[in-house]
């Protein structure tokens, strides 16, 4: 049974999908999406204590360091943010990000990608890649970074550990991802099957957002949609989804192509939970207890 915090945050998720993402009878303009998306978030989770947010330049992209006072200085943890690739920001998830740091004992640095349809893919993983250079110049061994997103964001994590096998670049020590959106397409049988119950997740706000990311390019490019990618030898993988997603299958197949291909990973389905209930992480026990996981996994692979 979810918690009433759990219930409660079933309202922000209706609220998140009239305002970001309309619907197909009535889809809001991109500057209405990204205001309404910006907006619903500021209502969702609340920030930890201790934390600090220092914002920065990473070669020429904004960022964010979430930086926490016992946090171990000779690792980090780099988290993408989600929104379809379209919307929202590292502002937007600053206290998934500052919870991150706190569980993990780990300095987060939240990075602020291009976003579709000013900067269609392959920005957002050129930009990735950008940003893990960036930190192995600053000094962090390859073994001392971890990886972490949510939704689209989740996506790019994997398609990050691609792109750098692909240009021999070591891998981090792993990545944890929140509902990871692989599948542009929206093939998995999720779709239908939990379509009553996702209160955020459809095909017409994913076919909006995927038509903008790819422009016209193929919608199983591997590094835009990394379920159709070759996954062996990418660093460890701990995926976290939840049990009323439309989207569950994208994480059930990806953790299953990722075991096929040799890569460690763990896969938890949370009973009940929306898109990227980690959100609410503050607020929500099912959140509070998602995030503290995740974090515990992260000191394990970074120590």
């Amino acid at each position: 049974m979810a918690s009433k915090e759990a219930e409660a945050f079933l309202q922000q998720v209706r609220e998140y999908q009239k305002q970001a993402l309309g619907s197909a009878t009535a889809v809001p303009t991109l500057e209405e999406m990204r205001f309404g998306a910006e907006a619903v978030m500021e209502t969702v989770g609340a920030m930890p204590n201790g934390v600090e947010i220092e914002a920065v330049d990473v070669n020429g992209l904004s960022a964010l360091w979430v930086r926490h006072p016992g946090a171990d200085a000779q690792s980090v943890v780099m988290y993408f943010h989600g929104g379809g690739y379209v919307v929202q920001s590292a502002n937007s998830h600053r206290k998934v990000a500052a919870h991150l740091a706190v569980q993990s004992k780990r300095n987060v640095l939240s990075v602020n990608y291009r976003l579709a349809p000013e900067h269609a893919h392959p920005a957002a993983v050129n930009d990735a890649v950008l940003a893990y250079q960036w930190l192995l110049n600053a000094g962090y061994a390859s073994n001392k970074i971890a990886i972490s997103g949510d939704s689209a964001g989740g996506g790019l994590s994997v398609a990050l550990m691609v792109a750098l096998k692909n240009q021999k670049i070591e891998q981090p020590a792993g990545a944890v991802v929140f509902s990871p959106w692989v599948d542009l397409e929206g093939t998995g049988e999720s779709m239908d099957s939990k379509a009553s119950v996702d209160l955020m997740v459809d095909r017409h706000a994913l076919a909006l957002m995927a038509n903008m990311f790819i422009a016209g390019g193929s919608l199983r490019d591997p590094l835009a949609a990394p379920l159709y990618a070759d996954l062996a030898g990418i660093a460890p993988l701990y995926i976290q989804v939840g049990g009323d997603e439309a989207l569950l299958d994208d994480s059930t197949r990806l953790a299953t192509r990722a075991a096929h291909a040799g890569v460690p990973v763990r896969l938890e389905v949370f009973p009940e939970m929306q898109h990227v209930f980690q959100s609410g992480v503050g607020v929500i026990p099912e959140a509070n207890d998602a995030v503290a996981r995740a974090g515990q996994w992260l000191q394990e692979i970074l120590s």
